[in-house]
């Protein structure tokens, strides 16, 4: 019997959660016991005898102060004995993490945190693009990973030394992250545009037959933000709507047909159009009616990655927070009352292929 326990595998066992605020950031805590000053995700070691979901709670209540359910497995990850960042000296014998989703707080949740300050000094919510420059390269993969399987509503993501050994998903594929803008905390007007405000943006939530809407990901060195179709009107653009055909077309090949305004958001500053004042930012709901094959942008000289989602998954991919879960159910509302198209259901998050889709 000895002879055949002997070679079987001993690893350490960690896991950690993926708990986030209203719009998206992942919560991070300070340890105070590394000595190269990175964060981690909540969560810590396996005790002896005890089941990694267990621990999970057991490390979230202490070190947060907090008592959360766990709904899902996001990430199960096995680490090599002699990975990059280990401490020298350290004897591992390899690990096996398990990263679970611990849901949303609210306001409430997020200042009743209480750390324990031998242990914690502090912690933080950020976007995952500043999350991942705070956490060890390996923890930041695995944090990712985590996150987007969350998002995408993707299986559980196997991961060896930071990397997928099954296919990768296509927010992982196309290195997607989630921005806060503070800007769409602002209420979505509903009656037409104010006279003395001129419309500066056109975007909209753009249905295809099944009930889910398309986005857009812009590719850049700190990777690609999510966007609706569409973009900022020009002066040869006679109306918003050309503006939003036009950008749909460009952007992500789509034709579209019967564009109807859901409402605008106040712009107070115009900041981004170089301190234009007091705009409007129109939203609008679009049925598509063609996806053609990828092309590349002309605005920017590089093809954008093109994402299904229902609505509030969408929503959430945008970092609008509750406003835009409000506006994507009211585009959802819109789609169903104008078009007949169904509720589109909460599943995995696809990529567009290459060569366009049929609609049916």
């Amino acid at each position: 019997m000895v002879r055949h326990v002997a070679p079987r595998h001993a690893a350490w066992l960690g896991a950690a959660a993926v708990i986030t605020d209203e719009v998206g950031r992942v919560l991070l805590v300070h340890p105070t016991y590394r000595q190269d000053d990175s964060w981690l995700l909540p969560g810590g070691v396996v005790e002896s005898g005890e089941h990694p979901h267990v621990t999970c709670r057991r490390e979230i209540t202490e070190e947060l102060g907090l008592d959360l359910p766990l709904s899902a497995v996001l990430v199960v990850h096995s680490l090599s004995p002699h990975r990059p960042g280990l401490q020298p000296g350290t004897p591992c014998p390899g690990e096996v993490r398990f990263v679970f989703d611990g849901g949303t707080l609210t306001p409430d949740q997020a200042k009743a945190i209480r750390l324990p300050r031998e242990e914690l000094s502090e912690h933080a919510f950020l976007e995952t693009r500043d999350a991942v420059q705070r956490l060890r390269p390996v923890d930041g993969q695995i944090m990712l990973a985590a996150y987007r399987a969350r998002l995408g509503n993707t299986a559980t993501a196997h991961l060896a030394d930071g990397r997928h050994i099954l296919d990768v998903p296509a927010l992982d594929r196309h290195d997607v992250h989630v921005r806060y803008r503070p800007l769409w905390d602002s209420p979505l007007h509903r009656g037409p545009v104010l006279e003395r405000l001129p419309v500066r943006q056109a975007w909209a939530w753009c249905f295809i037959p099944d009930g889910r809407v398309v986005l857009v990901a812009d590719p850049g060195p700190r990777g690609a933000l999510p966007m609706l179709p569409g973009g900022t009107v020009e002066a040869t653009d006679a109306t918003p709507e050309d503006t939003l055909h036009r950008e749909a077309a460009e952007e992500a090949q789509l034709t579209l047909a019967d564009p109807v305004r859901l409402g605008w958001v106040l712009d107070e500053t115009g900041d981004v159009y170089g301190g234009a004042g007091p705009n409007a930012r129109l939203r609008l709901a679009a049925l598509v009616t063609a996806i053609g094959p990828a092309a590349v942008d002309p605005a920017t000289g590089r093809p954008f990655a093109r994402l299904l989602a229902a609505p509030a998954q969408a929503a959430a991919l945008l970092g609008w927070g509750p406003p835009g879960a409000r506006q994507a159910q009211l585009a959802a509302e819109t789609a169903r009352g104008r078009w007949g198209l169904p509720t589109a259901r909460v599943a995995a998050i696809e990529e567009i292929p290459a060569e366009g889709t049929q609609l049916s």
